[in-house]
């Protein structure tokens, strides 16, 4: 069965707009056959999404340190919770383990989860889909500092091109099943 990885808050976010949406993209993924992975925590829009896609019988994957294990922020009844040494092994981990990956709106922790994955598949280590779950405009200030990169030279437009972006979960996933990733060399000019 196919695995999304999602990144998202280990914190609630201020609107309730937030754990609205990680309910939705919960109901549209088991919907769609498809499993969760993320990072593994009970708390927050992590413990949200997880929770929404356990209650709806999918299937859910964490992957956690060990440091944070310790700290008793794992959930404890996903349906398999792998703990691991590092972060830098969580997020092989997640990888490996996924289809595709989404970030919802969350801090410093999922955006360089998502720039992360976003620079593999740009080096061609992976071609898989990558994507926002762009929350009432969360991740617009994001956007546009991705197309000034653009505009300045510093992204090519057809890398640009592989973060997907759309306000609903299922245009997202549209998106993700119609995905074909860039084959631009990149050390070209």
């Amino acid at each position: 069965m196919p695995r999304i990885c999602v990144y998202c808050g280990s914190s609630d976010g201020e609107r309730p707009v937030y754990a609205a949406a990680a309910r939705q993209l919960a109901e549209l993924l088991v919907r769609s056959g498809y499993e969760l992975v993320y990072g593994g925590a009970d708390k927050g829009i992590m413990g949200v999404i997880a929770n929404a896609v356990l209650q709806l019988g999918g299937k859910a994957h964490g992957v956690i340190p060990t440091a944070l294990h310790d700290k008793e922020i794992a959930h404890q009844g996903l349906t398999e919770l792998h703990v691991v040494s590092s972060m830098h092994e969580r997020k092989s981990m997640m990888a490996v383990l996924s289809d595709g990956f989404i970030a919802l709106p969350g801090g410093f922790g999922t955006l360089e989860e998502i720039v992360e994955i976003l620079t593999w598949g740009q080096l061609q280590f992976h071609d898989k889909p990558c994507g926002l779950l762009n929350v009432d405009g969360y991740f617009n200030s994001l956007l546009d500092y991705l197309d000034h990169a653009v505009e300045e030279g510093f992204l090519r437009a057809e890398n640009r091109a592989m973060l997907l972006c759309d306000g609903s979960a299922a245009g997202l996933l549209q998106q993700f099943a119609q995905y074909s990733p860039p084959r631009v060399e990149k050390w070209t000019s």
